[in-house]
Formats: structure tokens, C-alpha cells, sequence
């Protein structure tokens, strides 16, 4: 596509949420194609760095996540955020869970045990969260690869 002729550094595309809860959280948006998005922006563009994001706290598991990770790694995404879910608006899906700062710590473990160069994982993390010293990171880590 186009923006793989773009001279940008960082493409960002969130999933948001796991598989099973898509179709309530995202209407209209598809998981898979989300995964497509970003496994094509690394096929068209190797040297950009790809990031994606999710919040939690909507009904997903631990194993979950996991899966999703699985995914994003199988189409070679260097960067998660994980933050927890805050209701917008009561027109929006509830909060099922608060989740406390160590199971952020677990998920961040996770996500660097599965090969992500960079993995925010806090409640309070949102998806530009620190966005320039990240990708000073990333670019320090391929820098230095």
C-alpha cells in the first residue's frame, strides 16, 4: 500500500482486545484483518518498526493474551502496550475487571519472553504513552543489533 512509501518509522495499528471479545468491543472491526494490516506493513516495509495495543479489563484471560502476543509475533510486531480498559461512556462495554499493577508486570514478562523489543505494560499505559522514548529505544536496540 501507500503508506509503506511513506518515510514514517513507527506504524501503529491497535487490535485493542483477544479474539473472542472482538465483535462486542470492536463492531465492524475484524481481528484477523487487523493481524493482516500488520503482517503486510512488515512484508512491504522489513525496516519499520510495527507496535500494537490492547486494554484489558473487558473479560479476557491470561491465556488469552497470550494468543494474541502469539499473533503478533507471528507477523513480527516489535512493540505492545498494554494498559487497562476505562469505560468511556455508559454506551460503551463495561469494565468485568481492575487488574493490580503485578498482573501488568506478568503480562510485560510475557510479552518479552515472547521476542517484543519493547513491551508497556501498566494500567495507566496508553498506546502513544511515551511514544518518542520508545521508538528512541527501538532505534538504539537496531542501532546496536
Amino acid at each position: 500500500g501507500i503508506i509503506s512509501k511513506t518515510e514514517i518509522d513507527v506504524f501503529n495499528h491497535n487490535l485493542e482486545t483477544v479474539s473472542r471479545l472482538y465483535k462486542d468491543v470492536r463492531p465492524g472491526a475484524n481481528y484477523n484483518h487487523s493481524l493482516e494490516i500488520l503482517g503486510e506493513m512488515k512484508k512491504l516495509k522489513p525496516d519499520i518498526f510495527t507496535k500494537s495495543g490492547i486494554m484489558i479489563g473487558l473479560g479476557e484471560n491470561f491465556d488469552e493474551i497470550s494468543k494474541l502476543m502469539d499473533d503478533l509475533r507471528d507477523r513480527d510486531v516489535d512493540f505492545i502496550t498494554v494498559g487497562q480498559y476505562l469505560r468511556p461512556s455508559l454506551n460503551h462495554h463495561p469494565v468485568i475487571k481492575y487488574h493490580d499493577p503485578e498482573y501488568f508486570i506478568l503480562i510485560q514478562e510475557e510479552a518479552l519472553k515472547k521476542g517484543f523489543k519493547i513491551a508497556s505494560s501498566s494500567p495507566f499505559t496508553r498506546s502513544s504513552y511515551h511514544a518518542e522514548d520508545d521508538f528512541n529505544k527501538l532505534r538504539k536496540l537496531q542501532v546496536n543489533a
